[in-house]
């Protein structure tokens, strides 16, 4: 292809510069986001004395084990990394074959001399300091219509040494974007060519180019396989084996990215190989344990800790080699290694604890001593070993030994370090406008029935983990473990922290709170007769000077809510909750936004355990709660929603006075009026407002309407910013559906059978199939919840796409759905049995092939989500309730697991109409029940009392009726089977 003639828009010469720039003087660009992939960029060391750039998807947790590294440390681009570009180094024209490795012979491919020209000269504008993206960005997708442009890329990557390297780097990074997404459609001469370039790279002079080439090769074998590049594994182990330290390293590079991205390729069995990829190399990777490079013994340790979750049998069997090296290596002069050696041990707590046991003890104190190193990176790994060791209750006994060394450790690596951002940004008063960097990404949790929703209270995801909250966390663990039994060594640190006076001491007082807090669940039993004490000290603290204090006393009263909530029986107790709200209350108000936060979210914490017991203080809860709400920046605004929406849960009804709703409403309509369609500070107000809405009831009525066309408005004009964001206006943000349809569930929840007026006169039910059918889980969530609210109040609405509707629902429950999402599963299954409750014989057509696939669902109960265990039990008996001759033939296929799935559901209203079901079918067939019997009547035994009378009557007619049709001695042989508390269960039905 001559790139000559197409590539004519572009004329800039590409520099050339001789002299050498050095490692301290790189700087790192960053290619235009759509161009080589989206994700936010977090820095972390790298297997050499520099950097390393990682991609995180955007909205994942920063990585916990990697802080930023120092500006001057040089930067390697990550094979995840699409941005980040190093310039600098420049390389002399001439090319150094003495340098490259004869792996291949010439490929017959060769570029136009115009057309490498012209790349090479865009690529240098790309890294520029202000290149025209938008316009390289078109040149590129033009470029990309040819199919010999990964050529070209990887000729300029692996032979262009006259460019910078930088210009390499762009051409190998943009290499890798493209082969990620079109190796596969690549002509397979043309993915040979690549493949052939990129092997001599491996011992490239300079290591940027190293890093590069194994971040490309490391795509291709995701690609193709390692099956697919027989010539890669002979390489690898020449380039090992060489005794050429750029070599060695290279190919090192390239196995530890193939090792954290794909670890099977190098287990699993190559066609005419007799041993797998990874026998060949773990000998080599112990060996390197030994080198006397350090970039090498990181790179080994770290290849082998990527397989230790997998645990191959190679790896398996040489594990007591592998012990020996850590052992040799857990007194390596780079923080890095050890800092490994601590994950390993940690990895292998966690998968195999056993083969550890022989060396435990010694494998503790090394941890304990590594706990105490002076670089961070190390003591926060070793820390992650103690919740490790409990949670895997590896000999439980022998940590006891260690606890009263430990234990100030601990406390001393909570105080906060001197260089801690926190401290910092402790400062800022809320006068100071919030940063845009200081805005979390936020995550709405789509509506779900059931009774075991996965939630998450800690909002840590965001922050950095570092060596203060691991420690933290460990204790936490470690009191759950062994609880009061640490008080003894744990409380006189303590409590000699706490006494500590004077401005310098403020950081160990802190600690020493924080640690109260991190025990507060587990040693409950031995602090719980010194409660009130430490209460009383607490309060005071609220009011300290210094905000780091105020903030982190909030978190702790909050940890012993609970028991605080517990005590207000007396009225000793009810004085202390009463402190402990209105210190919260004043300090929401607090001037610094830290303490804002730390203040607001204990209180919702409080909200949450004291329910009605707020009642008496509604009025001052909601003037100060609505005054932060006036003078919140956007960031602490959002936490002020959650305890606004918490106290509406918390209180119900309650809330629905005029007195109230003149203190709460105005505000909140206000903020609701400014905001636009598009505006991402209107998640948490919809929020918020679903809350309101379930709590007030129909009390919210006279706000519903607008509340509803907006909800409306905004699901149609994402459901068009979709596919075409221009005529809408606006982004696509899946976010702003799934709020919405969570806040029309909330309005249908509160006003009930009052909303039919308003869905009636709207196109609700066309936009709900349309949320019903798209390919974003949490949008099908929240569309088959509201589909089930509906249901249960006007169904009659839902009547014209009741069939596409069921139909669809159905479908999540198939095997293939359940994998992708199980939430969405358990919403649709419970809106199936809202609709056949109302909707009766009408959703017979379907029955069959819900149950086919809730039959199986029952029969993987163990490894299944509860709710969707629970729900789909409640579903087979509503549909056998309503369509009982359709359902009953079929009995004897699901009857055991079914009842086994009712006795574990609590005593309601939905268990009642199961039962319903279950009745209805052994009447209409009780021989299909009764090889089963024993588990029908274990269900029925699972009831505490049947409250409803008819349903009463109909159990018994059932027990009745097998117990006259088991007659000589067979009835009660049966019932000798039960368990005794059983029997006098089915004794109340007069059997």
């Amino acid at each position: 292809m001559l790139f000559s003639l197409v590539l004519t828009e572009i004329n800039i010469e590409a520099s050339v510069c001789d002299e050498t720039v050095g490692s301290e003087e790189l700087k790192c660009r960053l290619w235009p986001w759509s161009v080589l992939g989206g994700g936010r960029v977090v820095f972390a060391k790298s297997a050499w004395k520099g950097a390393q750039v990682q991609t995180k998807p955007p909205g994942d947790p920063l990585d916990r084990r990697f802080p930023p590294p120092s500006v001057a440390s040089p930067v390697r681009v990550d094979r995840d990394q699409s941005g980040a570009l190093i310039s600098g180094l420049r390389r002399r024209r001439r090319r150094r074959r003495g340098h490259r490795l004869d792996m291949a012979a010439q490929p017959a491919w060769q570029p136009q001399e115009e057309g490498l020209r012209e790349i090479c000269a865009l690529l240098e504008q790309h890294i520029s300091p202000t290149p025209d993206k938008s316009r390289i960005w078109q040149q590129l997708q033009h470029y990309s219509q040819f199919p010999d442009f990964n050529n070209y890329l990887a000729f300029i990557f692996a032979r262009a040494e006259s460019k910078s390297v930088e210009i390499r780097q762009a051409a190998g990074l943009l290499l890798k974007n493209n082969l990620r997404s079109a190796f596969k459609s690549l002509d397979p001469t043309y993915q040979q060519y690549i493949k052939t370039e990129l092997l001599p790279c491996l011992g490239a002079a300079d290591r940027h180019i190293r890093s590069t080439v194994g971040t490309i090769i490391s795509v291709v074998v995701q690609q193709g396989r390692i099956s697919g590049w027989p010539e890669l594994l002979q390489g690898l182990v020449q380039c090992l084996d060489s005794n050429d330290p750029n070599h060695m390293e290279g190919a090192m590079d390239a196995l530890s990215k193939i090792c954290e991205d794909i670890p099977q390729e190098l287990d699993a069995d190559i066609p005419g190989l007799g041993e797998r990829p990874i026998d060949i190399f773990l000998p080599r990777f112990f060996q390197f344990f030994q080198s006397p490079h350090a970039s090498l013994r990181k790179l080994s340790l770290g290849s082998i800790n990527q397989f230790i979750m997998l645990m191959p049998a190679a790896l398996y069997r040489s594990m007591d080699k592998f012990l020996q090296g850590l052992f040799v290596l857990s007194h390596d002069s780079v923080a890095e290694v050890r800092k490994l050696v601590c994950a390993a041990f940690v990895q292998l707590t966690e998968i195999q604890p056993s083969v550890l046991e022989p060396h435990l003890r010694n494998i503790t104190e090394f941890m304990l001593q590594a706990n105490k190193d002076r670089d961070d990176e190390v003591a926060l790994e070793a820390c992650e070993f103690w919740s490790t060791y409990c949670e895997a209750q590896v000999n439980l006994e022998l940590l006891r030994e260690f606890l009263e060394r430990l234990l100030p450790i601990l406390l001393t690596n909570m105080a906060y370090a001197d260089d801690d951002e926190s401290l910092i940004e402790a400062e800022e008063d809320d006068s100071l406008p919030d940063r845009e960097q200081d805005l979390k990404p936020r995550f709405h949790t789509s509506r779900f029935h059931g009774s075991d929703e996965v939630t998450d209270d800690d909002d840590d995801s965001f922050n950095v983990w570092n060596l203060r909250k691991c420690s933290a966390a460990s204790l936490d663990v470690i009191s759950n473990v062994y609880g009061d039994d640490i008080l003894p060594a744990l409380m006189p640190l303590i409590q000699a922290k706490l006494s500590s006076s004077g401005d310098a001491n403020w950081k160990d007082r802190e600690a020493a709170v924080l640690a109260l807090g991190a025990i507060a669940e587990g040693c409950i039993r031995g602090l719980y007769p010194h409660l009130t004490e430490i209460v009383e000290f607490l309060v005071p603290l609220l009011d300290d000077k210094f905000p780091l204090i105020r903030s982190i006393t909030c978190w702790t009263l909050s940890r012993f809510s609970k028991f605080i909530v517990e005590g207000i029986g007396n009225q000793k107790g009810l004085e202390q909750f009463t402190k402990v709200l209105k210190g919260l209350l004043q300090r929401i108000l607090d001037t610094n936004k830290r303490v804002q936060e730390a203040a607001c979210s204990a209180f919702a914490t409080l909200e949450e355990e004291a329910s009605d017991v707020l009642i008496p203080h509604l009025e001052t809860i909601l003037q100060h709660l609505m005054c932060a709400f006036g003078r919140y920046q956007r960031r602490n605004l959002r936490i002020v929603y959650d305890a606004i929406g918490t106290l509406a849960d918390a209180v119900g009804e309650e809330l629905n006075r005029p007195g109230y709703l003149d203190i709460l409403m105005p505000p909140l309509i206000s903020k609701w009026q400014q905001l636009s369609n598009s505006d991402k500070d209107l998640f948490p107000l919809l929020e918020c407002f679903t809350s309101i809405a379930q709590a007030l009831g129909t009390g919210f009525s006279q706000f519903a309407e607008p509340v509803f066309q907006r909800c409306m408005i905004i699901i149609q004009s994402q459901q068009l910013a979709k596919v075409d964001p221009v005529s809408a206006g606006a982004q696509y943000d899946k976010e702003f559906i799934v709020c919405s349809l969570d806040l029309l569930s909330g309005l249908t929840e509160g006003l009930g059978s009052m909303i039919e007026n308003m869905v009636a006169q709207s196109n609700l039910r066309d936009l709900l199939l349309q949320c019903c059918m798209d390919d974003t889980p949490d949008i099908r969530q929240s569309s088959f919840a509201l589909l089930g609210d509906l249901a249960k109040v006007c169904p009659a609405y839902l009547h014209p796409r009741l069939s596409e509707l069921v139909t669809i629902a159905a479908k999540q429950l198939e095997t293939s759905q359940l994998i992708e999402s199980i939430s969405v599963a358990n919403n649709a299954c419970w809106a199936i049995g809202e609709l056949a409750v109302k909707v009766r014989q009408e959703i017979s057509p379907i029955v069959m092939t819900v149950i086919s696939c809730i039959v199986p669902i029952l029969q993987r109960a163990e490894s299944l989500n509860r709710s969707l265990i629970e729900n789909g039990a409640i579903t087979l008996g509503r549909l056998a309730w309503v369509c009982p001759e359709i359902v009953s033939p079929h009995m004897e296929h699901f009857i055991q697991q079914w009842c086994i799935a009712l006795s574990m559901i609590r005593d309601d209203i939905e268990k009642e109409d199961a039962f319903r079901g279950l009745c209805a079918i052994v009447r209409a067939n009780p021989s299909g029940a009764l090889s089963s019997l024993v588990y029908v009547c274990k269900s029925i035994a699972s009831w505490n009392v049947i409250r409803s009378q008819d349903l009463h009557d109909e159990v018994c007619q059932v027990l009745h009726g097998y117990k006259q049709m088991l007659r000589d001695g067979s009835w009660e042989q049966f019932l000798s089977a039960l368990e005794p508390s059983e029997k006098e269960k089915l004794a109340k039905y007069q059997i």
